[in-house]
């Protein structure tokens, strides 16, 4: 089979959503980074075979947003584009799957997007709003036109709000945060537990971002011409602290719950893009790969315990790369939620029963405070859903890189019961 090496990647800023890229849709956010991408790596649009694109939040004007985000890249019309769905997983998908079709041989260069804009997920309304619609459009008299409008009801006007519904799993009936609830009371996760584990999570963003740690993974912004640069993310809060968190009722479950705004991942804006070759390919076209896809796996699990998804595909893909825990330098485990994060934490020390096999199981250890998420999380830094599988890769390249380490894990939980994992190997330069 053909090698498929990650050349570099790039991301953009992550902006809290209805703020300063609300007027930047998905598509725009893909051109961007594509671009910035190409750039980046001296690679001229006519060396890409394909464009695969992670994205959850579909655009209604753009249904296969990986093709108009190609061609407006400049990616030439007779190359292909296809646009993935797997939940939070999504760029996490769009990267497995380009390393997979180069290792089959049948492309030699993909770019890999992962990118939502949550701003512009929209407002819906209800079935029987439509059919009146409807059936007034058919009306040709003045009497058929009135009756129509008769048969209107204020409740007809009220909005459905689709990042709600996008947010709640239809075979639980619960939403993502109800999930995180019930991790925390089944592994005794407190409040304070969750609380410090966010307030550690701003703290690192805070401080990778003075140091620079996060400057080279980024590209910067110019969204709008009255809005401001955007060169960081804007979402770590310098000085966060367990009082101003504590001052936070729980969102979900509004009596008994430990769940808050400030304990969960923000919702947010923005894209992230990394570019695989074929290692011979890009060695013709003088580029030096920054890393591999050693294995990756994706498992399911319980959708109403769906946090507990990176413990099951990280067993699964370290199995896969003949390794354990023991070989793993860095781990980026998204934060969707600081309960979610905290029980996968005990998953990883103690696995459940269920988890895949007792081979992959016993390749799992406890992952200690040093490795995990050494530059902050999601709970800081934010979760636009379909790009934070494809970031979670280029930070952990990234990391790896500047401790002059070799092997990464990338894992997240995803909605509806799934978990992915990725298992990094950096190429040393």
């Amino acid at each position: 089979m053909a090698e498929a090496v990650i050349i570099g990647g790039v991301r953009t800023p992550f902006v809290k959503a209805g703020a300063d890229l609300m007027g930047t849709p998905a598509p725009e956010l893909g051109r961007l980074v594509v671009q910035e991408l190409l750039y980046r790596c001296n690679v001229s649009p006519s060396d890409i075979d394909e464009l695969i694109a992670g994205n959850v939040a579909s655009p209604v004007d753009a249904a296969n947003v990986a093709r108009v985000i190609a061609l407006r890249a400049g990616i030439p019309k007779d190359r292909i584009a296809h646009t993935v769905n797997r939940n939070c997983a999504s760029g996490m998908e769009s990267v497995t799957q380009a390393a997979a079709r180069i290792a089959s041989g049948a492309v030699k260069s993909v770019v890999a997007v992962g990118v939502d804009s949550m701003s512009n997920v929209p407002l819906l309304f209800r079935k029987r709003f439509g059919e009146k619609l409807l059936q007034l459009s058919k009306a040709k008299t003045a009497g058929q036109k009135l009756s129509g409008i008769a048969k209107f009801r204020p409740s007809d006007f009220a909005p459905l709000f689709g990042l709600k519904l996008g947010l709640t799993d239809p075979v639980s009936d619960l939403m993502m945060g109800d999930t995180a609830e019930k991790l925390a009371r089944e592994y005794g996760i407190s409040r304070d537990d969750q609380d410090q584990f966010a307030v550690r999570s701003h703290e690192k963003a805070v401080n990778a971002w003075k140091a620079g740690r996060l400057t080279d993974e980024t590209m910067t912004l110019y969204p709008q011409p009255k809005s401001e640069v955007l060169e960081q993310d804007i979402g770590p809060r310098e000085g966060q602290s367990m009082t101003a968190l504590g001052k936070m009722k729980p969102y979900f479950d509004r009596k008994w719950g430990s769940v808050t705004v400030g304990n969960s991942c923000g919702i947010t804006d923005g894209a992230a893009a990394l570019l695989l070759m074929e290692a011979d390919y890009a060695e013709s076209l003088g580029l030096k790969p920054i890393g591999r896809i050693r294995s990756a796996e994706f498992a399911g699990c319980d959708p109403s315990r769906m946090g507990l998804g990176p413990v099951y595909s990280s067993a699964k893909a370290l199995k896969s790369a003949g390794m354990t825990m023991d070989d793993v330098d860095l781990v980026e485990l998204n934060e969707a939620f600081a309960a979610q994060v905290l029980a996968c934490l005990k998953g990883f020390e103690s696995p459940p029963e269920d988890c895949v096999d007792s081979d992959s199981a016993s390749r799992l250890r406890p992952i200690d405070e040093d490795r995990l998420n050494v530059n902050g999380g999601a709970i800081a830094i934010g979760h636009p859903v379909g790009a934070t599988g494809a970031r979670l890769i280029l930070t952990l390249l990234g990391e790896l890189e500047r401790r002059d380490q070799n092997i990464g894990l990338a894992t997240l939980c995803i909605g509806g019961g799934q978990g992915g994992a990725a298992i990094v190997e950096r190429v040393a330069a």
